[in-house]
């Protein structure tokens, strides 16, 4: 099977090295020289554009940004959808709104190219592991050309249905879930040291207790350390809850919590830390509330 991956960042370098640790004939493609340097180094071909790919591919992963970062690596200037076997299958596996899930999946058809509405989670570290999980909708014949893959880079496949969008809304609301939860842990740090706890005896106890999340326990250890190199960066999670809000706004669904973080990773954006680790949104309480972070007094 020959597969291109478009997007080697933190998630798509983890899945391109699975389906090359799988036996895969795989493609990695990024503007990026050292993405591509890194991926090539491990064995794998490389291609600094979706149209520079070699013709005949019979999947293509597309682990990207968002929605219009898909469309142009398919179907822009230099876009992969040309390079692609007669009924390939795409795994869009790109954070966006099911409507644009919808758009983009009838242009593949259109194209005589099987779609996968396919998002992931998991962070870097699952996609490293080829343990991502994945929430997918779209056609019988579109799991199955997509199969080797999906054995590939996940524990775990998740099949919502053959409607493209599906995929894509509950990786929708599970966005709410994700930014919320680091939002809140990032308070909850931010509130226990200005009381004066300790933030590392705090850490340990939250995470031996009920009020802990996977989010508290993962990024709050990045925040003791000043750990703030970018796994999953603010500014996804401005992108990401903002898609919560307009999805919900088009229901008329009120989602409070999801609002009230959004205009907090938003804040800390403004601030200059979009590109930081997501859980340094806790730096907007450093500055509101004068509190001194440990990897301030470390680093």
């Amino acid at each position: 099977m020959r597969v291109g991956v478009i997007g080697l960042g933190s998630m798509g370098m983890g899945a391109a090295l699975s389906c090359l640790r799988a036996g895969l004939e795989t493609v990695g493609c990024d503007p990026r020289p050292e993405a591509r340097d890194a991926f090539a180094a491990a064995g794998g071909a490389v291609a600094d554009s979706g149209g520079a790919l070699p013709e005949g591919l019979t999947a293509l992963v597309v682990l990207v940004v968002n929605a219009a970062q898909t469309e142009a690596a398919l179907f822009g200037p230099e876009g992969a959808a040309p390079r692609l076997a007669p009924g390939a299958v795409v795994v869009s596996s790109a954070t966006m709104s099911p409507d644009e899930a919808r758009r983009l999946a009838g242009m593949a058809e259109a194209a005589g190219l099987l779609w996968l509405d396919a998002p992931v989670s998991g962070g870097a570290a699952k996609a490293a592991e080829g343990a991502m999980t994945v929430m997918a909708s779209g056609s019988a014949a579109a799991f199955d050309a997509a199969a080797p893959v999906l054995e590939a880079v996940a524990a775990k496949v998740w099949r919502l249905g053959e409607a493209p969008g599906l995929g894509a809304t509950v990786k929708v609301v599970h966005q709410l879930l994700a930014g919320v939860h680091i939002a809140v842990a990032a308070e909850a740090m931010a509130l226990g040291i200005k009381a004066g706890a300790d933030p590392r005896t705090l850490y340990e106890v939250v995470t031996s207790a009920a009020g802990n999340s996977w989010m508290f326990e993962n990024r709050m250890a990045r925040v003791l350390e000043g750990d703030d190199a970018p796994r999953s960066a603010v500014d996804i999670f401005v992108k990401d809850l903002n898609l919560v809000v307009d999805m919900a706004r088009g229901l008329r669904f009120p989602a409070f919590l999801a609002s009230e973080a959004l205009q907090l990773f938003t804040a800390a954006s403004a601030m200059g830390e979009g590109r930081a680790d997501d859980g340094f949104v806790i730096r907007v309480w450093e500055r509101l509330a004068g509190i001194e972070l440990p990897g301030r007094k470390e680093g």
